[in-house]
């Protein structure tokens, strides 16, 4: 596959941008970033393709992404459209509601040729399904899968702003389909009638969709790997869970960054457990770590594992 100049790895990442305002904080947000941003801190070139508002809360993330090395060359402004907010408010003591306003910048992101080159160059573009809810955005999306070389679809569903029949079109043009375990249960309903079967599931998407790879993402059950002929499963690290947000989409940077550069599907795994285990224990999608931080982690959680084994 081709790289870019410095042997690094380049991965697009295209949708949402936005900012979550909860009570007592405002947080960075959007999958694809909080991609972007694992991508990067993880050795790959990472750029982001989406849109912000020509206000204030779209100049914090243009700084954003320039303070973590993103080139921010394909977010661009618009002057019609507010930069995308989501308002959290507690249900219960331990549960969010989120408000995703519509419509925003990100709605609205227009195809051009440069960036459409830019997708093509990459060795992954990742995207998901929130950002279809617009059809401008829809179908700039569309039209890039054409152009990419491996299209990675972390489906991420967010009702309202889903579409069965766009979902398909999606999972049609995708290499690696990513869900987690509800997702995994929606679309068991919808193609089996049933919900709790996790492999037939997959089985069924593969086959209808032509998808090679298929990775479930479990919680604190771990994750499974799924080629077309084999499937694998691999055990969560244990940790005191801080913030789950974002844990998901540093799982799928990690498992990127390895698998991109040659290691097995088994290493892949093994390292986007770890570092989805690194991040669920720290505060926010994208908390600030150096490699020696999260290796340290890893160091640490194995050793206590193989004193377990030890003990037993």
């Amino acid at each position: 596959m081709k790289t870019n100049t410095d042997n690094r790895k380049m991965i697009v990442c295209y949708g949402e941008v936005l900012w979550d305002i909860f009570p007592t904080k405002t947080k960075p947000g959007g999958a694809p970033m909080n991609v972007a941003y694992h991508l990067r801190k993880l050795g790959i070139d990472s750029h982001m393709i989406s849109r912000v508002g020509a206000d204030e809360w779209g100049d914090k993330i243009a700084d954003l992404l320039d303070g973590w090395q993103i080139p921010a060359h394909y977010c661009t402004p618009d002057a019609k459209h507010e930069t995308g907010l989501v308002h959290a408010t507690a249900v219960t003591p331990t549960e969010m509601a989120y408000t995703i306003e519509y419509p925003a910048a990100w709605d609205f992101i227009e195809w051009n040729e440069e960036m459409a080159a830019k997708v093509a160059q990459a060795d992954a573009f990742v995207y998901g399904s929130l950002v279809t809810r617009d059809e401008t955005s829809r179908d700039t999306l569309l039209r890039l899968l054409e152009k990419a070389k491996f299209n990675v679809f972390d489906i991420n569903l967010r009702p309202p702003f889903y579409d069965k029949e766009v979902l398909e079109q999606l999972m049609e043009k995708c290499n690696l389909l990513k869900m987690n375990e509800n997702e995994v249960e929606l679309l068991g309903k919808w193609y089996l009638g049933e919900g709790d079967q996790e492999e037939a599931c997959v089985r069924y998407l593969q086959d209808k969709f032509d998808i090679d790879e298929v990775i479930v993402t479990k919680g604190g059950e771990g994750a499974s790997y799924y080629t077309r002929d084999k499937s694998y499963s691999y055990q969560a690290y244990r940790v005191i869970v801080k913030d789950t947000v974002g844990s998901g989409d540093s799982f799928l940077a990690a498992f990127l960054s390895k698998k991109l550069n040659g290691a097995s599907a088994t290493k892949a795994m093994e390292y986007a457990i770890a570092v989805g285990a690194f991040v669920a224990s720290s505060e926010g999608a994208c908390p600030a770590y150096s490699t020696e931080d999260l290796n340290q982690f890893i160091l640490q959680k194995e050793t206590e594992l193989n004193q377990t084994i030890i003990s037993n």
